[in-house]
C-alpha cells in the first residue's frame, strides 16, 4: 500500500519532526530522509509525527521526504538466526561489513536472514488436522544442535488442507496452507513479529528448577531458577561483563541470547572474537551453534539502543515457543535506560528522578516481565522458559540511583557487585551480605532429588558463618584477632575456608572456570565439615596455631582446580586426610 510521503520541519539529534503525517500509528516504521534511514514515530500530534530515527542523523535537514510502511518495528523470524550476530535493529552486522566494509555507512541493510538458502524441511503434522497458533508443522535441523520447529504463526488456526512433502526449501517458499471461517492462509517458514509486544503463551508457571551456571556462588548461595529474573548491579570494573559471559558460556540453557546494549566497543568485541571459539561444554560443539549475539556498543546511535533489548527478548520469546529453556543476558540495562533519558530530554518530556523519564519503572517492568517458565501455545502442553539476567551500571557505584532501585523492585535475584572485594582481588566479587535469592524455597526441591538432601542445610548453616565472620570483623579491628576466644578464631579460619576457596572463582582457569552442581556441594560439605572438627579438636584442648598450620587446608584450597571427571575420588582422599590430621593433633593433647 502506498502512504503520502511526509516533511520534516525539525531535527534535534536522533528525533526528527515530520508533517502532514495524517493516519500513521505510534511506533509505525518509516524511512527517513534521501538516504531511507530508519525510524520509529514515538509522537503524534495533529498531522505531525515524532519520529526516533536509529542512525546518525548528521546531515538530514528540513524538506526532506519521511515514507511510511505501515507497520511496526518486526523481527525476521525463521532458520538461520542462531550464530548470528546483529545490531540492535536486527541488521546483520556480518552481511553489512561485506557490504559497507569495516565502517557502517548510514542507510545500508541487508536480510536479518538469507532468504535464498534452501533448509531441508521434515513435515511432522498430517494434512487434515486441526492447528492453532504455535503448533509445529515440521522442522528444520538449523546447526548441529539446535532443530528449528516452523510452527503456525499466532492467531491462526484451523484445518491443515496442504502441506509440502519433505524437501529443500527457502524461508520464503509456501510449506503449509490452513484453512478457517475467514479463508485460506499460506504459511512460510518466515515469521515476522513485532518486538514491543509480547508473544502469547497459555498460562505461566512458577519456576521450580534451577537455570545452573557453574558459578559457586550463584548456584549454591543465591540460584536463578529457569524462568526467573536476576539483576547484576556494580560499579566500573566490578566484573558486570565477566560474569554476564560466564553465564552466556556456562548457564544450563538451550539458548542464549546475548545484548551488549551500550558496552564499550574493546568489551563486544572480546566477545565477538571469543565466542565462535568457544566450546559447549555439554556437547563439545562450538558454542555458537545454540547462540544469537546483539551488539549496539556506546559509539553506535544511541537509539537503536533502546530496541536493542526488544530485539533481544522477542529472539528469546521465539526460540521459547519451540520448546526451548533461554538464557538472555542484557549488558547493560543501564545504557539502555540513558537511551531513553536522552531521547526524552529530546522530546521535552517532564524529567523524573535524575533526569529519566517517568516511565523508567514501567518501561524496566514491560522488559523483564517478558521472562517467565510457561506453558507455551498449541495443542501439545509443552513447557519452556525465558530467564532475563541484566547487568546494572550505577555511577559510582550507587545503588541507590533510579535505575538499579526500579530494577530491584522487579527482578528476584540480587547479585550485588562490590567495589571493597574488587580491590582485594575477590572474584566474582559478589557481596554475600547484601545479595539475595528469592528462588530458594523453590529451587532446593530440585537440589533435594538430584544432588543432596542436606543441600539447603548446609547453604544455610554457610550463610550462618558468613555472617557470624562480619560481626567477628567488627571486634577484630578493634582489639586485633589474638584477643577473640579460640572458639571464635575457629569461626574465623572456618569462614575464611569458605570465603576463599568457593566464593572465590576463576574464570579464566580451565577446571575452575565451571563447577557442576555435586561438585559444589561437596566442596561446601567437607569445608563445613573441616570447621566441625576444628571446633571439635580446639574444645579438646588443640591450640589455634596447630589449626593455622594443617596441611588440609592447602589441600581444601585445590579443590576448586581438582578437574571435574576426576573430583569425587580426589575429594574422599582430602576428607580422610583432613580427618587423620586432625585425630592426631586430638591424639597427640590427649597423650
Amino acid at each position: 500500500m502506498e502512504y503520502e510521503e511526509g516533511t520534516i520541519i525539525r531535527v534535534a539529534g536522533p528525533v526528527v519532526e515530520a508533517t502532514n503525517m495524517k493516519g500513521a500509528e505510534i511506533y509505525e516504521v518509516v524511512y527517513v530522509g534521501k538516504e531511507g534511514l530508519i525510524g520509529e514515530i514515538i509522537g503524534l500530534k495533529g498531522d505531525r509525527a515524532t519520529i526516533q530515527v536509529y542512525e546518525e542523523t548528521s546531515g538530514i535537514g528540513p524538506g526532506e521526504s519521511v515514507k511510511r510502511t505501515g507497520a511496526p518495528l518486526s523481527l525476521t523470524l525463521g532458520p538461520g538466526l542462531i550464530g548470528q550476530i546483529y545490531d540492535g535493529i536486527q541488521r546483520p552486522l556480518p552481511a553489512i561489513k561485506d557490504v559497507a566494509g569495516d565502517f557502517i555507512s548510514r542507510g545500508v541493510s541487508a536480510d536479518p536472514i538469507d532468504m535464498d538458502k534452501k533448509w531441508h524441511f521434515v513435515p511432522v503434522a498430517s494434512k487434515g488436522s486441526k492447528l492453532t497458533g504455535g503448533d509445529v508443522i515440521g522442522t528444520v535441523q538449523e546447526t548441529e544442535l539446535i532443530e528449528h520447529r516452523v510452527m503456525v504463526p499466532p492467531g491462526i488456526e484451523g484445518e491443515l488442507i496442504e502441506i509440502v512433502a519433505e524437501g529443500d526449501y527457502t524461508v520464503k517458499d509456501t510449506i503449509a496452507k490452513v484453512k478457517s471461517a475467514e479463508g485460506e492462509t499460506e504459511i512460510a517458514m518466515l515469521q515476522k513479529w513485532p518486538v514491543r509486544h509480547g508473544r502469547p503463551v497459555k498460562r505461566f508457571l512458577p519456576p521450580e528448577e534451577p537455570l545452573i551456571t557453574g558459578q559457586r556462588i550463584l548456584d549454591t548461595f543465591f540460584p536463578i531458577a529457569k524462568g526467573g529474573t536476576a539483576a547484576i548491579p556494580g560499579g566500573f570494573g566490578t566484573g558486570k561483563t565477566v560474569t554476564q559471559h560466564q553465564l552466556a558460556k556456562w548457564a544450563d540453557a538451550d539458548i542464549v541470547v546475548y545484548v551488549g546494549c551500550g558496552e564499550r566497543g574493546n568489551e563486544m568485541t572480546e566477545v565477538l572474537t571469543e565466542f565462535p571459539e568457544l566450546i559447549d561444554p555439554r556437547t563439545g560443539k562450538p558454542l555458537m551453534m545454540r547462540t544469537i549475539l546483539i551488539a549496539n556498543t556506546s559509539n553506535m546511535p544511541v537509539a537503536a539502543r533502546e530496541a536493542s533489548v526488544y530485539t533481544g527478548i522477542t529472539l528469546a520469546e521465539y526460540y521459547r515457543d519451540m520448546g526451548y529453556n533461554v538464557a538472555l543476558m542484557a549488558d547493560s540495562t543501564s545504557r539502555w535506560a540513558e537511551a531513553m533519558r536522552e531521547i526524552s530530554g529530546r522530546l521535552e518530556e517532564m524529567p523524573g528522578e535524575e533526569g529519566y523519564p517517568a516511565y523508567l519503572a514501567s518501561k524496566l517492568a514491560a522488559f523483564y516481565e517478558r521472562a517467565g517458565k510457561a506453558s507455551i501455545s498449541g495443542t501439545e502442553d509443552r513447557i519452556s522458559s525465558i530467564s532475563v539476567i541484566g547487568a546494572v551500571s550505577p555511577p559510582g557505584g550507587d545503588l541507590s540511583e533510579p535505575v538499579t532501585q526500579n530494577t530491584l523492585r522487579i527482578v528476584k535475584v540480587f547479585w550485588a557487585l562490590d567495589t571493597a572485594l574488587k580491590e582485594r582481588r575477590h572474584f566474582p566479587s559478589i557481596n554475600w551480605l547484601r545479595s539475595y535469592s528469592l528462588y530458594l524455597d523453590d529451587v532446593k526441591r530440585w537440589w533435594s532429588a538430584n544432588v543432596a538432601e542436606d543441600w539447603f542445610d548446609l547453604r544455610k548453616r554457610a550463610m550462618a558463618l558468613l555472617q557470624k565472620e562480619a560481626e567477628l570483623q567488627e571486634i577484630v579491628q578493634l582489639v586485633g584477632p589474638d584477643a577473640l576466644p579460640p572458639l571464635e578464631q575457629a569461626a574465623l579460619e572456618g569462614s575464611r575456608v569458605i570465603r576463599e576457596d568457593f566464593l572465590q572463582q576463576n574464570a579464566f582457569h580451565e577446571v575452575d572456570t565451571y563447577c557442576p552442581p555435586k561438585k559444589q556441594y561437596l566442596m561446601l560439605r567437607i569445608m563445613l565439615e573441616f570447621y566441625d572438627q576444628i571446633t571439635d579438636a580446639i574444645k579438646k584442648g588443640v591450640s589455634i596455631e596447630k589449626i593455622r598450620k594443617l596441611k588440609s587446608k592447602t589441600d581444601i584450597a585445590r579443590m576448586a582446580r581438582v578437574p571435574n571427571d576426576e573430583y569425587e575420588k580426589a575429594f574422599a582422599d582430602i576428607e580422610m586426610n583432613m580427618r587423620k590430621e586432625i585425630g592426631s593433633l586430638v591424639k597427640e593433647v590427649k597423650e
